[in-house]
C-alpha cells in the first residue's frame, strides 16, 4: 500500500512540476503570465535576453535581413515580431516567418526595402531555389506576382 501511495505521490509531483515548467516557459517565450513565486522583473529581463539571443542567431542565419533593414531597424522589428511568438521549426524557419511578418504586417520604411525583403523571402520560401540567371529569375518573380 505504501508503494502505491508513493508512486501516486511521485506522479502527482511530476505533474505539478510539468505544469510549473510549462508556465515558466510560456512566460519566457510566449508572453504568458508570470507564474506564482517568480519575480516579474527578472523574468522580463530574461525574456528580453532570450529574444536578443534569438535575433542574433537569425541575423547569422539570414545576414541579408539586417543588411536590407539596417541593424537597428532589424533588431527593433524582430523584437516586435518575436514578442508573443515562440520559435517553431528552427532559426531558418524563424527568419522566413519574420520576413513574411514584415511583408504582411508592414512596418518597412519604403517600397525599395519592401521589394528587397519580398525578393529575399521568395528566393528562400519556395520548394526549390529560384531559377538562375537574371532573365529567368525576373520571369519567375513576375509570375509569382
Amino acid at each position: 500500500m505504501a508503494e502505491a501511495r508513493t508512486a501516486g505521490d511521485v506522479s502527482a509531483a511530476r505533474e505539478r512540476l510539468a505544469q510549473a515548467q510549462a508556465g515558466l516557459l510560456a512566460a519566457l517565450v510566449a508572453d504568458g503570465p508570470v507564474p506564482d513565486g517568480f519575480d516579474a522583473e527578472r523574468l522580463a529581463v530574461q525574456r528580453r535576453a532570450l529574444i536578443g539571443k534569438r535575433a542574433d542567431v537569425v541575423a547569422k542565419v539570414a545576414p541579408e535581413l539586417p543588411e536590407i533593414l539596417g541593424e537597428k531597424a532589424f533588431r527593433s522589428a524582430f523584437v516586435t515580431y518575436a514578442r508573443g511568438r515562440p520559435m517553431a521549426g528552427g532559426y531558418r524557419r524563424d527568419a522566413l516567418d519574420f520576413a513574411r511578418h514584415l511583408l504582411t504586417e508592414g512596418g518597412m520604411p519604403d517600397r525599395r526595402t519592401r521589394r528587397k525583403v519580398r525578393r529575399w523571402w521568395l528566393e528562400r520560401s519556395g520548394p526549390a531555389p529560384l531559377p538562375q540567371g537574371r532573365l529567368r529569375r525576373l520571369l519567375h518573380l513576375l509570375r509569382a506576382g
